[in-house]
């Protein structure tokens, strides 16, 4: 899991071929695709590497979706702590940035996870259905 310290060599710009066009990344299109299909462990590992190479307020939204995807794993574990710690985690880092981070549809995701996230901390179940999908990255240059 990546941590904010993280010693990982970054490159300039946001985009792996520092272009700032997230939109054009077939990497984040992969990992945004494993995302909709609930392939966690393979997005994780996806979303991580870009994670390494991103600099800037990018950083923090795909921080945040991978922490998500690493939520939907515990919890396809039976693990409700590992996943109410990062689903909140995942939830604070996505919010800020309303419906702009990376090009994607964020307020269908944040209300599902916010749901999940509500029920585990009050004990519920938090539901075993498929978060909303987010679609393919906009085309777009970042900050």
């Amino acid at each position: 899991m990546p941590t904010e310290d993280s010693s990982a060599q970054k490159r300039p710009g946001n985009s792996p071929q520092g272009d700032g066009n997230w939109g054009s990344n077939p990497q984040l299109g992969e990992a945004i695709a494993l995302f909709d299909r609930g392939e966690w462990y393979a997005c994780h590992d996806l979303i991580e590497d870009l994670w390494h190479q991103c600099q800037g307020p990018d950083r923090q939204a795909l921080q945040g979706l991978l922490q998500i995807a690493v939520a939907q794993f515990h919890l396809e574990r039976n693990n409700r702590r590992g996943a109410t710690i990062l689903l909140g985690e995942g939830l604070g880092r996505l919010k800020p940035y309303g419906s702009e981070a990376l090009g994607l549809n964020l307020p269908p995701l944040l209300d599902a996870v916010s749901c999940r996230l509500q029920a585990l901390q009050q004990g519920l179940e938090p539901g075993d259905g498929p978060l909303p999908r987010l679609g393919s990255p906009q085309g777009r240059h970042l900050d």
